[in-house]
Formats: C-alpha cells, sequence, structure tokens
C-alpha cells in the first residue's frame, strides 16, 4: 500500500509481540517507507517469536525492554544513542492488566493491580518521551495505542477503560508539553482484532463480532491498515498533527 516515506529516519518500535501484532504491523510500513529500525521484546520466552520478525525488518538493534524491570527501558535507549546518535520516532505498543484485576469488575480491582496496569500501560510511555526526547534534537513522533472502551463503557474491557482514559490524558499534556521541541505526541485507537494482548479479554471474539455488524464499513480492520496510518503519523505528512486520538475502526466510534 501506499506509504509516506521515512527514508533516513530513525524509529524505536516497542511492543511486537509475533506477527500478529499491531506493533508488527507498523514496523513493517516503517520499514518498507524506508525507516531504520531498532525493535524490543519483551523477555527470553518471547525472543524467539520477535528475533525473525527483527531479521526481517533488518533491525540495526534487537534488544530486552520489561518496563517492569529497573533499566531496561534506558538500556534501550542507551543503545539507540550509541549507534545512531538520534531518534526520529517511537512506537509504544504495550499494554497490561494482572488477569484477575482485568477479568473482574472496576469496583472490585485491587489496589496492585491498578497500579501495575497504569505503569506498564501508562506511564511506561511519559517513560518513553522521557528517554526520547535528549534524542529528538530535530523534532520527532510518540505513538501509542489505545482503544475505543477509554471513552465508552465496552463490556469486559474492565479496567483497561480507565487505564486508557489515562494514556490518552498523557498524549495531550506531553503534546503540549514538547510541542515547541517540534515533537509530536499522538495516539492510535485501533478497532478490535485479535492479537495477543486482545486475548487476555473476557469473551473478545464476540466484541469483535460485534464491532464488525455495527461499524459502518461492517468490516474489522488489518494491522497493516493500522500500520498504514502509524506510518503517516510519524512522517513528515503529519508535521503538524500532535496531541490527537486517530482511529482507525471502520467507524465505529461515531455509533451511537
Amino acid at each position: 500500500m501506499t506509504t509516506f516515506s521515512l527514508a533516513g529516519k530513525k524509529g524505536l518500535v516497542i511492543g511486537i509481540a509475533n506477527d500478529q501484532s499491531i506493533a508488527w504491523g507498523c514496523a513493517q510500513q516503517f520499514r518498507e517507507a524506508g525507516a531504520d529500525l531498532a525493535v524490543s521484546y519483551l523477555n527470553d520466552k518471547a525472543k524467539p517469536y520477535v528475533a525473525p520478525l527483527a531479521e526481517r525488518l533488518d533491525a540495526d538493534l534487537l534488544g530486552p525492554c520489561d518496563v517492569r524491570q529497573s533499566g531496561q527501558m534506558r538500556a534501550v535507549f542507551d543503545a539507540v544513542k550509541e549507534k545512531w546518535g538520534k531518534l526520529d520516532f517511537v512506537l509504544h505498543s504495550i499494554a497490561f492488566a494482572p488477569k484477575e484485576d482485568l477479568h473482574g469488575r472496576v469496583v472490585d480491582c485491587s489496589r496492585d493491580g491498578f497500579a501495575q496496569a497504569m505503569d506498564v500501560s501508562c506511564h511506561s510511555f511519559i517513560r518513553v518521551a522521557q528517554y526520547a526526547e535528549p534524542l529528538m534534537t530535530d523534532g520527532g513522533s510518540l505513538l501509542t495505542v489505545s482503544f475505543y472502551g477509554s471513552e465508552k463503557v465496552v463490556t469486559d474491557y474492565n479496567i483497561m477503560g480507565p487505564v486508557k482514559a489515562a494514556l490518552e490524558s498523557v498524549t495531550r499534556y506531553m503534546a503540549a508539553d514538547l510541542g515547541e521541541k517540534g515533537i509530536r505526541v499522538n495516539a492510535l485507537s485501533p478497532g478490535p482484532l485479535k492479537t495477543r494482548a486482545a486475548s487476555g479479554i473476557q469473551r473478545f471474539d464476540a466484541l469483535m463480532e460485534k464491532a464488525a455488524e455495527r461499524a459502518p464499513q461492517h468490516t474489522l480492520v488489518t494491522i497493516e491498515e493500522i500500520g498504514a496510518y502509524a506510518n503517516f503519523l510519524v512522517s513528515d505528512g503529519a508535521r503538524t498533527v500532535t496531541g490527537g486520538v486517530h482511529y482507525v475502526d471502520a467507524g465505529y466510534n461515531i455509533i451511537g
């Protein structure tokens, strides 16, 4: 599909788990558009799934980044600095909540579960910005991934709804903080699709069926279509686009 050129740009992709990941769909589009990429993986268990994909991307860097482990994110950005000396964009596509809290009512969410969900899914994006800012000397783009459950109650999305609402608010505030440096901050909000992360949500197949039925285009989106929009948002074509939540959901969000 048509892409906006990313020739000469350096990008970090955080969140590829396998070839069904939203982050993978985005990374493919970034690479097709000419970007040089660095890729992270969660842990040793995940590495065998991610390493072959990094190889397909001709990634310049591959390293672990469990945001719950002290120092791992900093190490990734230190490696980027040593390799490239600069950074043009980062995709942050990670989320987590303990299963017992994700599957329960918001009312019953534990304090620790809420803290973990906020730390991994939201505050980690703030930390991405902290580490990326000094490397984005010519401006840049920070991109994260949200979901419509941030705005409206989506059955079984539970505690991730408030967490994604916080992530979207962080996106706006960081866009205001970093705008004068030419650093743009945006969130993608894809419609439901089957990914490893989504598999943790109860009755997710029913949610996908409902979304396809109700969306004006009566279809689900693909990771390639999400990647195409991500490609635009990190390109110079979107140099004045910041602070937004951008839907890629076949129009599902407009239906009452």
